[in-house]
């Protein structure tokens, strides 16, 4: 048994922020440590105006440091879909020799 519980990114659109949440439940039941975005639409899943570029390039900025952190990366996609800023985290993982999985594969 290892020292400590795996550690595994969540990354995805925020437009599934709902399913997010649900595979971070999921993995946390099964003893697993789960970093994941941290901001997240409000309840009627508008974007949040209040989000600067600035702070958008800067939460980028960290999610790639939570790649780092992780065992592996769980990419949350449902009907496949996977955007621009879902695709640089992919090719990151996969240039540190992150396992990557899929939540719906292609």
């Amino acid at each position: 048994m290892p020292d400590r519980p795996e550690i595994v990114c969540i990354c995805g659109s925020i437009r599934f922020a709902d399913e997010m949440r649900a595979a971070n439940r999921d993995l946390t039941f099964a003893g697993v440590i789960v970093v994941a975005p941290g901001v997240f639409p409000a309840e009627n899943h508008e974007a949040d105006e209040s989000i600067t570029d600035e702070q958008k390039a800067a939460l980028g900025a960290l999610h790639l440091r939570k790649i780092d952190l992780a065992d592996r990366v769980l990419v949350v996609n449902p009907g496949g879909y996977i955007g621009e800023s879902t695709s640089r985290e992919i090719a990151y993982a996969q240039a540190t020799g992150k396992p990557i999985s899929f939540t719906h594969p292609s």
